[in-house]
């Protein structure tokens, strides 16, 4: 399919997408000699994202950074993993380790010849200080980091979605959203907007694969940031 003079944003979800938060916290995780499987409990960690959010979309609780998000999930697991000897430095500092993630390897090479033709952004729950650290940090080259502390609502909430046509002034027809998870693109699409899916099936490890299948829906089906790259001709 060409999209030639018909996208001129790339908005990407980050989280599995570009960054590998599986790996890079199960890392972190075990290099603190816990003596807990580093692996399930970065899959306990994340599980508990989507019941927070949905506390705050549900009016439950106000507006909250996923950064304090985060932190109060990591309460929860760390009691469900008998873990009681982190200092409240330390289990802050873990918890900056969403800040610290590492991308997958084809992630900035990817980015930068994207960036050549088209203009990329954010479009992460993650908040802006956690989402420019992890850039910084991994040296992934966007244009401008946008996300739910920007609209000061969450995915898949579409003044996320259409915020970013707003932001640059096009139609949400001229934005296509790039992640590895369906349901995030399904909403994208039912909101306008173009759509690209990346596999990322270690995405939860290997014990875990995920089914990247490629769904019809999609504008763009690709098995890594360089081959969207090769098929939008960068």
């Amino acid at each position: 399919m060409s999209i030639q003079g018909s996208v001129h944003v790339l908005a990407f979800d980050v989280f599995g997408t570009v960054v590998d938060w599986h790996g890079s916290i199960t890392r972190e995780v075990e290099a603190l000699g816990l003596g807990i499987d580093g692996a399930e409990f970065a899959l306990a960690w994340r599980a508990g994202y989507k019941p927070a959010m949905q506390r705050v979309m549900a009016g439950q609780q106000g507006w909250t950074l996923l950064d304090d998000l985060h932190l109060g999930i990591l309460d929860e697991v760390l009691v469900q993993f008998g873990v009681t000897s982190l200092t409240e430095e330390q289990k802050h500092d873990l918890n900056k380790a969403w800040h610290r993630l590492d991308p997958w390897p084809d992630a900035v090479e990817g980015l930068r010849r994207l960036k050549q033709r088209f203009t990329l952004c954010t479009l992460s729950n993650g908040n802006l200080g956690l989402l420019a650290n992890m850039a910084k940090r991994a040296g992934l080259p966007w244009d401008c980091i946008l996300g739910a502390e920007v609209f000061r609502q969450y995915k898949p909430h579409p003044d996320t979605y259409l915020g970013v046509a707003r932001v640059f002034d096009v139609a949400p027809a001229m934005v296509m959203m790039v992640a590895a998870h369906q349901n995030d693109l399904d909403s994208a699409r039912s909101f306008g907007l173009k759509t690209a899916y990346i596999e990322r099936p270690l995405e939860f490890g290997a014990a875990n694969t995920k089914d990247v299948s490629a769904s019809p829906a999609n504008d763009f089906h690709a098995t890594s940031l360089a081959d969207l790259a090769d098929q939008l001709g960068c």
